[in-house]
Formats: C-alpha cells, structure tokens, sequence
C-alpha cells in the first residue's frame, strides 16, 4: 500500500483537544468522580494528547452547587485539587475550560493564567452573542490565555450572520475558530462549505480552524476527517464518543486515523475499559434512532435526550410521530 495515499494524514502541526469531560459531562451533570476524572488526564498525557477540556467556566448562580459537579465551574481550588503537580511544559498536555457566553462570570471566575493550571479558555456562543464573546475572548486574552472561539449551532443559521460573526472574530487574538456542528445535522458537503468559509474569513490572520463534530447521524468521525484532510489543524474528540445525546467523535477513531507516532492507541483502550464503558451502567450516550431523527431535522437533541430518559424510550415511533407533530 502506498504511503503517500491521501489519507495518510500525519500532520505535526495537528492538535488534538479532549473534551471528554466538559462534553461528557452534560449526559451527568458534570458528576463525574475524581478518580475519572483523573483517568482521563493520565491518559491524555500518555497518549500524546494535546489539550485537555476538564470542564465549563461557568456561573454557579446559574448551575447550582446542590445539582452540579464541579466541573461546570472548575474552580481554581477544584482544579488545584485534582491537578497540583500540572505542568504544561513537562507532561506536553495543556489545560483548557469552556465559558459559555451569558452564562459564566468570566471577569470574577476567570484569574490571570499564571494563577491557573488552565492554558487556555474556550468561549463558547451563539450567532447573537458574538459581541459578548469579543469581549470574553480579549479579556481572557487580557489574563495571559490561549483563546478560541466556538461559534454554536451554525446549521442553524444563516450565511450573513455567519459572515458576520466571522468577520468580529478575525479582529480578535483568538488563536483558533471551530467549525460546530451542535445537532449532528451536517454532510461532508456543508462541511466543505463551511471550512472554506472560516478559513477565507481568517486569512492572514494566523488563526487556526478547528472542528468538533456531533454523532447524530453517526457522521462525527467523517466530518472531522473531511475537515482535516481540508486543513484543519485542531480537533475535537472524547473518549468513546463520550458526550451529550449522540456523542461526539470517538477519540480512538481519530488517534488511529492521524497515523502520527506521537499518539499511543493503548493508554486510551485501558481507559475505555476501565472507566468509560463501566459508564453505560448509569448514564445514556451514543448513536440512536431518536438522536438520528432529530440530526436528521437539524434540532437540538434535548427532545430525544428527555425521551431517552423517559419511561417508553423504545416506542420509537411515538417519538417520531412527536417530532414531525411539532414541526
């Protein structure tokens, strides 16, 4: 087999960012143990893993204490507690957290970087909120981080304020702008669109483009390789597909694709059996019909995610016939 076929992608400028437990998370309420949690770093670590996303920077007012684990907020006590010996530059993993725009407090959650174990801090928004997020990325920017921008649902919205929002990000010091596909609705084909549209609004920037795919319509590992064969140099994934409804793409897909010596595939099938399938026994996750239904229409999962939940979650027909009655 020729080792220049065009799938031989070994890139090493391509980072990899794990968001098993900040995505994972929405499935528990980001109740996850610590020794899980743990887990989760050590293998990143070994594996070669590039980033690490332990959780969301965001409000308590907003996400109590009494419901959610600590990785919706990741205080620093939190983050001291669990990583006290982290070094960014000894270990070659660095730390990231998740601010979603209108729902953190980011100037008093947020300390200077040299305060923190955190590397970088990802904001993440809605089309509506580009402004808010400007302000988010520049002041974490201000604080010493690495900054990116994750525009939220873009299937969802149309080419003008895609531009837009494009447009206020390009005059930001974010390092990365990520291609999001929130509901699992996209095809290789939008996935191309979109990619050359980031990438032309970006030019010359030195911004990066990213990617983090949803499962929905078991299409999380293919979008993430169209992107990356296209140029992406940042991608998202989780551990075991790990993540909220369908999941997201599978960490061990990815590694395996990249064919880049510096990641190890073994760290990742000791952590799958020893702490993420034990995880099935207690929370749902990954590809099913009504996750698929509702990719398919492009909506956000959260209907098929209470059906899950609920009583009936095989009367599938019922959750169909639901959804096209609300449509």
């Amino acid at each position: 087999m020729s080792e220049t076929a065009p799938w031989i992608t070994y890139r090493p400028e391509l980072k990899v960012l794990d968001c098993t437990i900040r995505d994972g998370g929405l499935i528990n309420n980001h109740l996850f143990t610590d020794e899980v949690v743990r887990a989760v770093y050590e293998t990143c670590i070994e594996a070669g893993i590039d980033y690490m996303e332990v959780g969301y920077k965001n409000s308590p007012r907003l996400f109590s204490n009494d419901e959610f684990g600590p990785w919706r907020h990741c205080d620093e006590a939190d983050l001291n507690r669990l990583f006290p010996e982290h070094d960014a530059q000894e270990t070659g993993l660095k730390l990231c957290a998740m601010a979603d725009a209108e729902k953190s407090d980011f100037r008093e959650q947020i300390v200077p970087r040299s305060e923190s174990v955190l590397d970088m801090i990802r904001v993440a928004f809605y089309a509506h909120q580009v402004s808010d997020a400007v302000e988010m990325i520049e002041h974490c920017h201000s604080l010493g981080y690495e900054t990116c921008a994750n525009l939220m649902a873009v299937s969802n919205i149309e080419d003008v304020e895609i531009d837009t929002v494009l447009t206020a990000i390009a005059d930001t010091p974010a390092e990365v702008m990520v291609i999001v596909d929130s509901f699992g609705y996209l095809y290789r084909e939008q996935i191309d669109r979109l990619y050359k549209k980031y990438a032309t609004a970006m030019e010359g920037t030195g911004k990066e483009i990213g990617i983090h795919a949803h499962n929905n319509q078991q299409l999380a590992f293919a979008n993430t390789i169209e992107a990356i064969i296209l140029g992406s140099n940042r991608a998202d994934a989780t551990m075991a597909g790990l993540g909220r409804g369908a999941g997201n793409c599978p960490m061990e897909l990815l590694l395996g694709f990249l064919r880049n010596p510096k990641f190890r595939l073994r760290p990742i099938v000791k952590l799958l059996e020893d702490h993420i399938l034990p995880l099935r026994e207690t929370v749902d996750w990954g590809p099913s019909i009504p996750y698929n239904i509702t990719g398919q229409m492009n909506l956000h999962p959260r209907a098929a995610m209470e059906f899950r939940a609920s009583a009936t979650p095989d009367n599938l027909v019922d959750f169909y016939d639901k959804i096209f009655s609300d449509i």
